[in-house]
């Protein structure tokens, strides 16, 4: 029979959170393609930010900075939206979310448009994306958070 240390008994319960909470872990999202892509942050057809990934790279982000920095209204320092929300038309349904920018896509076949939601963010520990040859587009996998306690 195996010993429980208390050191992984003390691992298991730090690692055992609320998944409803957002975690200040955040997610890896891996670039498995052979070409460079564009992870644009955006709210609606808005562009925020955009991250390049290099093939072979990585970049981890965050749903709770993203909300927090991208929702009109729910940033540092806003109050109501302020100067904010007259700049741009906000749909209430609009949350920001991740576009995934093929770089190396060919635009004359129609391809599966990718994103990711900010609660895929919240659920995942890990995002690979991989060019599909067949298909001549690229594919997504996700791992999901363990809930192992």
């Amino acid at each position: 029979m195996r010993k429980i240390s208390f050191l992984s008994l003390a691992k298991c319960f730090n690692g055992c959170r609320d998944h409803t909470q957002v975690t200040g872990v955040g997610t890896r999202i891996w670039n498995f393609s052979d070409k460079a892509i564009e992870l644009q942050v955006r709210v609606g057809s808005i562009l925020k930010k955009a991250h390049s990934l290099k093939p072979g790279s990585s970049k981890r982000l965050k749903c709770k900075s993203i909300y927090k920095s991208y929702m009109p209204g729910k940033g540092k320092g806003s109050n109501g939206g302020g100067m904010r929300s007259l700049l741009y038309y906000y749909d209430e349904t609009c949350q920001p979310y991740i576009w995934i920018h093929d770089t190396g896509c060919d635009f004359s076949r129609m391809v599966k448009q990718q994103y990711i939601s900010l609660e895929d963010l919240r659920d995942c520990s890990e995002i690979r994306i991989f060019r599909d040859h067949q298909r001549g587009c690229i594919s997504v996998r996700k791992k999901f958070r363990s809930d192992f306690c």
